[in-house]
């Protein structure tokens, strides 16, 4: 099996990880979860975190062909419109993005929303077969966290998503709309049925209690060995009871009100209004 080039860059203020993942022999590459850096107190945003990917992608003179997300985010605002502006490559996200938008269109009171993933180049299926490169990927869908999280395969190389965590920290919430315990657990069952070298690739780190550094790759291996949630040990049952037990104690994420909005549109801001400003919605005990 062929085995990518993958460059991760860490944004410690989201704890997310963006990764480049290319073929060297054809020089073709894919972008996975991009960054719009946003702070929230002032509501401004910068492409910091996207420049770095620019010009890792620049630099080694690659080029690219997809800018895919894992799922539609809930801590981070997407940078995909600024990459593919600067870098090309179609957007591309899992087909049940439609029940994600349909899911919060009425929250904000998205009028114009269409709830097709028509924001989006292409909708990914189950099952579906992609290429970077001469490298082969496919499609994992694993719903759970999301109704649209999918799981991209590419060559020896597996890019989870907010399915899984680093075995020291477990796995996804599971209380979002469309959210499922079950779903969860039967999606991590079908990528750690994966070959056992497969690397793993985590869409963020939060440095379990103990660990100094941040981590992001790890292995089927030593997910199905030691992952403090769900490991070869672990039954459906107990998966289930502790992933709905400890949901029912979680706040909700800090960005998750901004990022929704912009992510459900592909990563597109809002057009400014006739005072040239763009704004953001806060919903007022509505979630």
């Amino acid at each position: 099996m062929l085995k990518p080039n993958v460059k991760p860059f860490f944004d410690e203020a989201t704890f997310t990880v963006t990764y480049v993942v290319s073929d060297v022999a054809t020089g073709r590459a894919a972008i996975i979860d991009p960054v719009l850096d946003f702070d929230p107190a002032s509501g401004r945003t910068s492409t910091t975190s996207a420049d770095e990917v620019v010009t890792f992608v620049t630099d080694n003179k690659l080029s690219v062909d997809w800018v895919l997300e894992t799922h539609v985010h809930a801590d981070h605002l997407s940078g995909a419109p600024y990459i593919r502006e600067k870098l090309g490559g179609k957007a591309a996200i899992g087909e049940e993005v439609a029940a994600v938008q349909e899911a919060f269109k009425g929250v904000f009171n998205l009028k114009d929303l269409a709830t097709d993933g028509s924001q989006f180049e292409h909708l990914f299926a189950d099952g579906e077969t992609f290429r970077v490169g001469d490298i082969a990927g496919r499609i994992i869908a694993t719903p759970g966290h999301t109704p649209a999280c999918i799981t991209y395969v590419i060559g020896d190389a597996a890019f989870v998503g907010d399915t899984l965590f680093m075995p020291d920290f477990g796995s996804a919430r599971t209380d979002f709309p469309g959210g499922s315990a079950v779903q969860l657990y039967e999606s991590i069952r079908k990528i750690l049925a994966l070959p056992e070298d497969t690397r793993l690739f985590m869409c963020h780190d939060y440095k379990a209690p103990g660990r100094d550094i941040y981590a992001w790759e790890t292995s089927v291996a030593e997910q199905r060995a030691s992952n403090i949630h769900i490991n070869d040990k672990v039954t459906r049952d107990e998966f289930i009871a502790m992933r709905e037990g400890r949901d029912s104690q979680l706040g909700m994420p800090k960005l998750i009100l901004p990022s929704l909005q912009v992510n459900l549109r592909a990563g597109e801001l809002p057009e400014p209004e006739d005072n040239h400003i763009r704004y953001l919605k806060i919903p007022l005990d509505a979630v």
